[in-house]
């Protein structure tokens, strides 16, 4: 736990060429697979909740309009009601 914030994320841990330095490739590669740890699982619950919603709709509005409709709304406000819960929770918890 010690020191994690100060880590170098390009440090010399990998293979070095001649002059003791890391290769681009190698640093390129490093930091590509530590990037990919944190996005791919944001990308993936960006994808399945707009995903969700669609077949959502699809359904819904194979029912009647006024339901339609009122699904929309409630999603609407439900969605702005958690983003607000989690955007204050993030403030405070920066703050």
């Amino acid at each position: 736990m010690v020191g994690e914030i100060k880590e170098k994320l390009l440090g010399n841990t990998e293979e070095n060429d001649v002059d003791g330095q890391v290769k681009f490739r190698q640093k390129l590669w490093v930091e590509s697979k530590k990037l990919w740890i944190v996005a791919a699982p944001a990308i993936f619950t960006r994808f399945s909740s707009f995903g969700l919603n669609v077949v959502s709709q699809a359904f819904i509005g194979h029912i009647g309009a006024t339901q339609l409709a009122a699904y929309s709304l409630v999603f609407t406000v439900l969605l702005r009601f958690a983003n607000g819960i989690l955007v204050s929770t993030l403030y405070l918890f920066l703050t």
